[in-house]
Order: C-alpha cells, then sequence, then structure tokens
C-alpha cells in the first residue's frame, strides 16, 4: 500500500475519502479553493494547499494546479472522487506518466466510455442490451427526423459527451424535431465541447437502475448489487435504495451478468457504475432492461451499496490500485436488509431552485442505521460556485418498511438553518403513495410537482 493520498475534490466526498485514508493510516492531503478554506475536508487532512480562486476551472478542474500540489507535497497517489477531473482521461494519463498511482480505471477505459455513441456499440458487440438508437452521430435535423421515424416516436436526442442528465431533450412530435435538435447540439458545443448527438428510442415510463461494480488487481470484474436511482428531477438524481423494488431474481442476475460482461469489455479495474434503464412489464410484454451509461468513477450513492454489504468501497478503491485483494472476501458477500439515501441540497422543496447561504444552525440527525456524509457544518457557508449537494442521509434497515422509517426520522431529525434546503421535499416524498408501495417511475417528482 502506498503511504499518501491527494484528494482531487471538495466537500462531502472528499471528507468521506479522507475518513477512510486516514483509518487506514495513509498521509492525507486536500487541495481547495479560496471560499473552501474553512470546510471541513480541509481541517481534517493531514495538509491542505490553495490551488485557485473559487471558478471551478481555476481551482477543482485545474488539472496542472493539482498535480502541482501533488508534486509539493510528496504524495504517492491521487483519488479524483467524482465530477471535475474523475473522468477526464487526459488527467488520468497525466497523474501515471507523472509516477502516481491512479486511484481509477485506466485512461483507456475512461476513454472508452467518454463517448456514448462508442460506449453503445462497445456494449452492443459484448452482449449487453442496447435500446433501439442510431450508431453513429446524426449530423443535421433532417437526419435526426429520418432516424426517429425508423425508430419510432418518442425518441430522445443525447449528447455524445452528455453527462449528469445534462445534453438531452425527448421528442414526441416531428415537427418540434428540428427545435429541439437545434437546442441540444448547441448546448453540447457550448457545456462539453462536442456537439455531437444520437438518437434513441424513449420510454415514457421507465426506471433508472444501476449496477455497481469494481474491477479487482487480478483481472475479475464484480457486481456488487444494484441501486434503484428513480427518483430524480431534471434528470438529476435526488434519492437512490438498495435493493430495487423493481427486480425480479431473474432480472437481477441478468442485469448483474451484463454489468459484469460491460466491465470485462474494457478491462475496468476499480469502482465504476453500469447504468440501465428499466421498462417495466406492460400489455403482455416483458420488463426490459437497456444499457444507458458506464461512470468510470465512485458514485454519489455508493455509501447505500456499502450499507447492505458492509464493505468499504473507497478502501477497496485504494487497495486495487495499490495492486492488492479489496479487503473483503468476493464469495462470502451477501445483501443484508435495504438501504436508502437522500440527497440534501441546498435548494427550496417545491422548485429545486438553487439557495446558497451562510449556515447558521446544522443539527444532523443520528442513531443506529443513520448515517451521514456532510460537506458542511455550523458556521460555513454554501456558495453558488459549485453543486448544491449538502449532505447525504443514507439509512440501512432490516427491510424496505424499516428503512423507510428510519428515513423519516432522519429527515426529521436534520435541522439547517440559512440556506435553503430540501429536507421537506424528502420529508413528503417518504410519505408519497407510489414511493412507499416502491412502484414508481423516473417520472415521479414531475408528478409529485405537477
Amino acid at each position: 500500500m502506498f503511504d499518501s493520498l491527494l484528494v482531487a475534490n471538495r466537500g462531502e466526498i472528499a471528507r468521506r475519502v479522507i475518513r477512510t485514508a486516514k483509518r487506514m493510516g495513509l498521509r492525507t492531503i486536500a487541495v481547495y479553493s479560496e471560499v473552501d478554506a474553512g470546510l471541513p475536508f480541509v481541517l481534517e487532512a493531514d495538509e491542505a494547499v490553495l490551488i485557485g480562486p473559487a471558478s471551478p476551472a481555476e481551482s477543482y478542474r485545474n488539472a496542472a494546479a493539482v498535480l502541482s500540489a501533488a508534486k509539493a507535497t510528496g504524495a504517492a497517489a491521487i483519488h479524483p472522487g467524482y465530477g471535475f477531473l474523475s473522468e477526464n482521461t487526459d488527467f488520468a494519463r497525466d497523474v501515471v506518466e507523472a509516477g502516481l498511482i491512479w486511484v481509477g480505471p485506466s485512461p483507456a477505459a475512461i476513454t472508452a466510455m467518454g463517448d456514448k455513441i462508442a460506449a453503445r456499440n462497445l456494449m452492443a458487440a459484448a452482449g449487453v442490451p442496447v435500446a433501439p438508437g442510431t450508431e453513429d452521430p446524426v449530423t443535421s435535423a433532417e437526419a435526426a427526423s429520418a432516424a426517429a421515424a425508423e425508430i419510432g416516436y418518442p425518441v430522445m436526442i443525447k449528447a455524445s459527451a452528455g453527462g449528469g442528465g445534462m445534453g438531452m431533450a425527448v421528442v414526441s412530435d416531428p415537427a418540434n424535431m428540428a427545435a429541439e435538435y437545434e437546442k441540444v447540439t448547441a448546448f453540447a458545443g457550448r457545456l462539453f465541447g462536442d456537439a455531437s448527438v444520437f438518437v434513441e428510442r424513449y420510454f415514457p415510463r421507465v426506471r433508472h437502475v444501476e449496477v455497481q461494480i469494481l474491477g479487482l488487481a487480478d483481472g475479475r470484474v464484480l457486481a456488487l448489487g444494484e441501486r434503484d436511482c428513480s427518483v430524480q428531477r431534471r434528470n438529476q438524481k435526488v434519492a437512490e435504495e438498495t435493493p430495487s423494488p423493481a427486480l425480479t431474481p431473474d432480472l437481477r442476475d441478468r442485469m448483474l451478468t451484463a454489468a459484469r460482461k460491460a466491465g470485462e469489455a474494457v478491462d475496468y479495474t476499480g469502482a465504476g457504475t453500469v447504468e440501465f434503464l428499466l421498462a417495466p412489464a406492460q400489455d403482455g410484454a416483458p420488463a426490459e432492461f437497456f444499457f444507458l451509461e458506464m461512470n468510470t468513477r465512485l458514485q454519489v450513492e455508493h455509501p447505500i451499496t456499502e450499507a447492505v454489504l458492509g464493505i468499504d468501497l473507497v478502501e477497496a478503491q485504494l487497495r486495487v490500485a495499490a495492486g492488492e485483494d479489496p479487503g473483503f472476501d468476493p464469495d462470502a458477500l451477501a445483501v443484508a436488509g435495504h438501504a436508502i439515501e437522500l440527497r440534501i441540497n441546498a435548494e427550496d422543496s417545491k422548485r429545486f431552485l438553487p439557495g446558497p447561504g451562510a449556515i447558521r444552525e446544522w443539527v444532523e440527525p443520528a442513531g443506529e442505521g443513520i448515517r451521514v456524509d456532510a460537506g458542511y457544518t455550523a458556521g460555513t457557508t454554501v456558495t453558488p460556485s459549485y453543486d448544491s449537494l449538502m449532505a447525504k442521509v443514507i439509512v440501512h434497515g432490516a427491510d424496505r418498511p424499516a428503512a423507510l422509517e428510519l428515513a423519516r426520522a432522519a429527515v426529521a431529525g436534520f435541522t439547517i438553518v440559512g440556506p435553503k434546503s430540501n429536507l421537506a421535499f424528502h420529508a413528503e416524498l417518504l410519505e408519497n403513495p407510489e414511493f412507499v408501495s416502491g412502484d414508481y417511475d423516473t417520472a415521479l417528482v414531475a408528478r409529485m410537482r405537477a
């Protein structure tokens, strides 16, 4: 095992990685922007290096500044967390070429999965189910219309380089295709630097289910169970649970097998996630699932997998990166109970608009089965410079009803005064009949706010 780790991220994920690294006896190094100087992750690291102003481009996305900090502090390895530089092929390659250990998959695997069109075609060749769609970029609104006519409406136009629920549009009426095509290509070119898009079948009622994979140092790829991420606003997740209430044992086995195939197709190492869309059984047709994308990093929602399996995925990442076993026996793993994660964001509970501000009071819930991964405390400030995520509430109960009760108690016991928060939304979600029944889909939040 290496002796030191630089965490190239901020907030709750930086704090969470630092916690495990320190438990393992590693010297921890944080990098931070000027506005983050007083946050817990900076104070809890053994060393901290200022790398720039608030702008992400000048700080957490500044690869040169991060590498400079690693060299100056003698860091042996870099953990990128999620977002920022975590799926940046050039940065991963620069880390390796600098003689440092990259805690993540190979640059080649990141590249293979970074382009959604190429990834989609690679998965199809590996025997992973994909939705009907184009195999090449569509280069005009006319070509998109022709593809949609062949696939069948409704369709989704998706940015090839997109991510995080951004860069996509649903088209149900052919008359709207030209306008939506121009809108998505312009957005993709501006945000991702790549305007290429493809067209894929859109399923009006669908669930979003992902599988946690872990590529081991010996070449094996493990599928460590699924997470249901169907509670979304603006195509972005706000709550997750495991096991998914939607999967039968047979469907789960097939999905986990497909996820393993996906990882094996790119010689995956470390922690990653294979995301699927699940179309429920209807009109006599069986349930179907299709490859959506692979996230070549640790996911925000990884703690619920940790909860039901009793493992530490960050420890596994670090051990695999060092060429060691993952710290647990893969053959002895078994899912125990049910876990739910709620993302506590600095946004209002009705329209989900950002509401940053200084935190005057911060009281976290506590008790058996309740875990809070937080990036903030009382006296710190949520700024508008970054994602609105303040904390994650993770609960683990003997079964789903028990987990729901724990989640309700945790939300009721969480006090945040200062910035806005979506605690009221989560309280509403946990009483929503659809969510409580387990029979819901990605349009649940839209229906709640209709």
